[in-house]
């Protein structure tokens, strides 16, 4: 699966909500996405299909699910890139220039 091109104001142009849906039971399953998100779809019998269709019309389901997809998007993009704090380099600490008196 390529991946989709990255869209500046919309973190989730080019991915399906069936790809969002497949790729959180695949790292969490069910059983953490029913107790996350508390939806019946979630929870007894659950399938990609039956999720699919309430999802689709039920905006605030779908808007949970997408900001979960978003929120671990954006939490791996950074651990993966972390930002580099590393502001002391090599021989600038306070004490690196001083001499005992």
């Amino acid at each position: 699966m390529t991946s989709p091109v990255s869209h500046p104001r919309d973190p989730l142009h080019g991915i399906t909500l069936e790809s969002i849906l497949n790729q959180l039971v695949q790292r969490h399953g069910w059983s953490e996405m029913g107790r996350r998100i508390n939806i019946r779809c979630f929870q007894f019998n659950p399938t990609v299909k039956s999720s699919l269709t309430f999802l689709r019309k039920t905006p605030w389901a779908r808007q949970r699910v997408e900001d979960w997809f978003i929120a671990e998007q954006l939490h791996n993009k950074n651990k993966i890139n972390p930002p580099n704090h590393d502001y002391q380099t090599q021989g600038t600490s306070r004490r690196a220039g001083r001499q005992d008196r």
